[in-house]
């Protein structure tokens, strides 16, 4: 069993990592050249549009030392960090490295005046990156020229950086500094390029709604699954899904998955809103059950995720606070990745990947929720006292509204994927009986990740039971040092006893006196020592607390 101190510290160091813990490249590349989508400014300040580089990135317009820069929108980390040059941005005098699995963010850490959807900041901390090549694309090719944490602000490698509330993350510096606490959210909405029937806009507001979509705030608020205190800079936008129904698959049955989530209740699972990640992680075997049934489907070595033909429809909704969240079969494999079977014949990409390298070692969650997830809702996010120094004393939660409708999204497939034919209800694309399911191969290093996961995750338990051996086994040491004090005492009384009949009590009975003149003197033998000196004895306070 693993000493208390020593796995609270090693969990501790641990939360270090827990920017890695949620970035990942997707090993897929947009094959055609970027096209970037940036709907028409909104009328309101509050409103700002939301660029969308062909499913793949999603962008908007700050200000930074009076500037417009493109950066990225990640509910996923809480950094701000942006390249080229700020005009009369100061330098604090601090550096910093903020690592992603797909590159790394490095600078010095300036401030400037920062302003975003009609709200505005004197003096925001952010990262200066000058050198962006370690990234696996050309991010300004891409649309943006750098990156925007919408995360908890404890997330913030700045704020821990620079401490106190001058590193305080944007939209923490936002909130804080409002005169109201009642409108401290964020909403998102995300576009799908290339479905020829939305007519959704990709829009980003602060402490307002998109008009028209105002029924966000009557759906059920889903707390947020908090972190052990110990992780805190772990803490993300993590929901659970419904109890036994979280995830439909194909069939239309449930897809059963255990949690590894300690915390978690019976029968849901921990769900990360993150639009960072283009594709959604999930288990393994959700992912195998989404496509493993599907006639012609291959497992990606290179890509890590599952293949799949272009004409193939395959319906997943996912539940959370007893409202269902279909899934766009567009969104459930992507064609936008240039993949091909083992033949060379084009395949479609299936997007629900499963999660491998952004495994949660903690046990916090079981899957992310990116793009492929995030363009079926429309998003608000409430920060409650997620905000350091804010006056909003509220728990944060999150609300979605539904975007998909089932029967236009059928539409949508047959008009983009089967040139306006309708042959979903095909033999070819029948589902396989579940006999027949196919499983993706679970590499050495997940096995391992999982053994890991089964023993840090459940630290708290290791904890609590570390102290209760600590406490059982002084208890059992003061138990036997007074069973031995009970033990002398108890030899030391038989010998005093011992000593007085040794003494000249030669019977148990007085015998008369012969003069009644004379007296008898009775001398009295001393008695032995009958005290034991423990710090001789044992060398040391036996009763001592353990430090």
């Amino acid at each position: 069993m693993m000493h208390s101190l020593t796995s609270l510290s090693f969990i501790s160091s641990l939360c270090s990592l827990s920017v890695l813990a949620l970035r990942i490249p997707f090993d897929v590349r947009v094959e055609t050249s970027a096209t970037h989508h940036f709907p028409r400014q909104s009328s309101s300040n509050g409103i700002v549009p939301i660029g969308n580089t062909q499913n793949s990135f999603y962008f908007t317009n700050i200000t930074l030392g009076g500037q417009n820069i493109s950066v990225m929108l990640d509910t996923g980390s809480s950094d701000l960090w942006v390249t080229g040059s700020v005009s009369g941005a100061k330098d604090t005098g601090d550096s910093l490295t903020l690592s992603y699995a797909v590159g790394t963010a490095a600078g010095d850490i300036y401030t400037a005046p920062f302003g975003l959807a009609g709200q505005s900041v004197s003096d925001q901390a952010f990262l200066l990156v000058t050198n962006t090549s370690s990234f696996s694309s050309n991010i300004h090719a891409e649309g943006y020229d750098g990156l925007i944490g919408l995360g908890p602000n404890s997330g913030s490698s700045i704020y821990k950086k620079l401490g106190g509330n001058s590193g305080n993350n944007p939209i923490n510096r936002i909130f804080e500094q409002s005169s109201s606490s009642s409108n401290d959210y964020i909403t998102m909405m995300l576009s799908r390029s290339g479905d020829p029937g939305t007519n959704i806009t990709g829009q980003f507001t602060i402490a307002e709604v998109v008009p028209g979509y105002e029924n966000i705030t009557n759906m059920p608020q889903l707390s947020i699954e908090k972190v052990y205190k110990v992780t805190d800079e772990d803490q993300h936008w993590q929901i659970l899904t419904n109890k036994n129904n979280g995830i439909i698959g194909p069939d239309g049955q449930a897809i059963s998955y255990s949690s590894i989530v300690p915390k978690a209740p019976d029968g849901q699972i921990v769900a990360v809103l993150d639009s960072g990640f283009t594709l959604p992680q999930v288990p393994r075997t959700v992912s195998d059950a989404i496509y493993g049934r599907v006639q012609g489907a291959e497992w990606s070595t290179a890509s890590q995720a599952w293949l799949v033909p272009c004409g193939q429809l395959i319906n997943v909704t996912f539940n959370f606070g007893g409202v269902s969240y279909p899934i766009h079969p567009l969104d459930v494999s992507s064609s936008d990745f240039g993949v091909t079977f083992s033949n060379g014949n084009a395949a479609c990409l299936g997007t629900f990947q499963p999660v491998t390298s952004a495994f949660s070692l903690l046990g916090e969650y079981d899957m992310i929720m990116g793009m492929a997830f995030l363009r079926n809702t429309y998003t608000l996010l409430s920060y409650g006292n997620f905000i350091n120094g804010g006056s909003n004393s509220n728990n944060p939660y999150v609300q979605l509204l539904p975007l998909t409708n089932v029967e236009s999204a059928v539409n949508d497939f047959i008009q983009v994927r089967l040139s306006g034919q309708n042959l979903i209800n095909s033999s070819q694309y029948a589902l396989l009986p579940a006999s027949q399911q196919q499983h993706s191969p679970e590499s050495e290093a997940e096995k391992k990740q999982q053994y890991e996961e089964e023993v840090l995750s459940r630290w708290p338990e290791i904890l609590v039971g570390s102290l209760l051996f600590l406490i059982l086994l002084v208890s059992y040491c003061v138990w036997r040092c007074c069973c031995r004090r009970k033990r002398l005492a108890k030899k030391a009384a038989k010998q005093k006893g011992g000593a007085a009949v040794s003494g000249g009590f030669k019977s148990s009975t007085y015998e008369p006196l012969q003069d009644s003149q004379s007296t008898a003197t009775l001398v009295m033998q001393p008695m032995r020592a009958s005290t034991v000196d423990f710090k001789e004895e044992y060398g040391k306070d036996a009763f001592g607390r353990s430090p």
